[in-house]
């Protein structure tokens, strides 16, 4: 798995270095639970309020900060997440199939992290489950298809000890 970063914010080193190693497990944890062992790669931009308002009101037109925004570049059918991903296109030059964006505002995390009670860790590692499950071809649009992806965020969350 190949992970590319995009810091569009400052961040102390350390801080970015041990978030930069949460992402890696929080992608390998997701990836694990939905049995996907094709090599993937993802891009993610850590961004600016500013940024990730702009994008959502060019891309989702709506004009508001948001927490994360992903853009899954792989159309599911009727195949599991792992089954579609083998038949997705691979890089030459990686020998991986790129799963998509992934864009995630750290100020807005930072709040939702206050507001819930919990660590900025959590927070962080929340958004990352979640952006790789809309990359892996979930939704929350219907009531079931929330039920199904909340759970395995949870499940995910959980296993690599994140939970609320």
């Amino acid at each position: 798995m190949s992970l590319w970063l995009d810091w569009q914010i400052e961040m102390e080193p350390d801080k970015q270095t041990a978030m930069e190693a949460l992402f890696e497990q929080v992608i390998d944890a997701t990836l694990q639970a939905e049995q996907v062992d094709t090599p993937v790669e993802i891009s993610m931009s850590v961004v600016s309020e500013e940024t990730i308002r702009e994008t959502n009101a060019q891309f989702r037109h709506i004009d508001r900060v948001t927490d994360v925004l992903s853009f899954p570049l792989l159309e599911y059918a009727e195949l599991s997440p792992a089954e579609e991903i083998q038949q997705g296109d691979v890089d030459p030059d990686t020998g991986e199939v790129c799963l998509g964006d992934v864009m995630i505002c750290y100020q807005r995390a930072l709040q939702q992290a206050e507001e819930y009670g919990h660590s900025i860790e959590r927070e962080m590692g929340f958004l990352t489950v979640h952006s790789m499950l809309h990359l892996l071809g979930y939704d929350h649009m219907e009531p079931e298809e929330e039920k199904v992806m909340f759970d395995k965020q949870k499940a995910i969350l959980e296993g690599i000890g994140l939970s609320r």
